[in-house]
């Protein structure tokens, strides 16, 4: 496997083994640069939503990047509150023209709710549109403003219920997992399915100088036997499970070596002590109480 290897959706269609995010990346020359960037050092799969506000500027970044639109895999989602039949098909007319595309490679319900409404844990409200919602997810699948339809964020509660109104299963689901999340029933659930896991920010507990991740000595120990830094051990760990990671930055340097991770594996031993790191820790918003 390489960096240009590619994944066999349950469609038949390829995604790129790894792909670069744009979460809190501000539109404008903030995300021209780091999409710019991450296109110049290999990626070309570039991962986006509505809610992220930086469609526009992720569009420019892949108008000027010289790539034949044919080689870039492009996501996005749909928002919560756009959830529902009419205005599912009109939030993905919107995206493709905020992106300059006339369709994405993939297309995802962002979360399992329809409003964006937080209760008192900081977590949203369940506001079910899930079925309506998923019918016009068909319908832009057919289309062809989508060349794949998927999910994220679902728990299997979710991804169960969807045998009660889905002619077609979900590519992708896309969730929090990182070693400090090691959802191992949702993903094998996922896999059993034919469901791509994607891992959305896999690196968030080691940046973030107030986690338990940040310094950990166990993390630290596997990058230095392995030479390599900590962010490339936890990305490798995503790639070993057969996951997807999505990884951010803004720095040329950084999002150059988070690609860097095909020149080494990690051996049963690393993989055991860093699946033993679960505490069930999110650094996102809970999707497990969205009914």
């Amino acid at each position: 496997m390489t960096k240009d290897s590619k994944i066999k959706l349950n469609n038949g269609l390829e995604i790129p083994v790894v792909g670069f995010g744009v979460f809190r990346v501000k539109e404008g020359e903030e995300v021209e640069s780091s999409v710019a960037s991450a296109i110049r050092v290999g990626y070309r799969h570039i991962d986006t939503a509505t809610i992220y506000g930086n469609e526009e500027g992720v569009g420019r970044a892949i108008a000027n990047s010289g790539i034949p639109r044919e080689e870039l895999f492009i996501t996005t989602k749909l928002w919560n509150i756009d959830q529902g039949y009419e205005s599912t098909l009109l939030a993905i007319d919107l995206s493709l023209q905020k992106l300059g595309l006339e369709y994405v490679d993939l297309y995802l319900i962002h979360w399992p709710t329809a409003t964006a409404d937080l209760d008192e844990n900081g977590n949203y409200f369940s506001v079910n549109k899930r079925a309506d919602t998923w019918r016009a997810m068909e319908e832009i699948l057919k289309s062809g403003k989508a060349k794949a339809i998927g999910v994220s964020n679902y728990m299997i509660k979710h991804l169960e219920e969807m045998k009660d109104y889905a002619t077609i299963v979900p590519a992708v689901n896309q969730i929090e997992f990182h070693p400090f999340l090691f959802e191992k029933e949702l993903l094998d659930y996922c896999k059993e399915k034919g469901i791509l896991v994607e891992a959305h920010s896999p690196l968030a507990p080691i940046a973030d100088p107030k986690s338990v991740g940040h310094e950990n000595p166990n993390i630290e120990k596997i990058a230095e036997k392995h030479n390599k830094s900590k962010a490339q051990v936890i990305l490798r760990w995503n790639i070993q499970h057969g996951v997807l990671p999505l990884s951010k930055s803004t720095h040329e340097e950084r999002i150059k070596e988070n690609l860097d991770i095909f020149d080494f594996e990690l051996d049963a031993e690393d993989m055991a002590m860093l699946d033993n790191m679960n505490i069930n820790m999110r650094v996102r918003r809970d999707p497990t109480n969205l009914e």
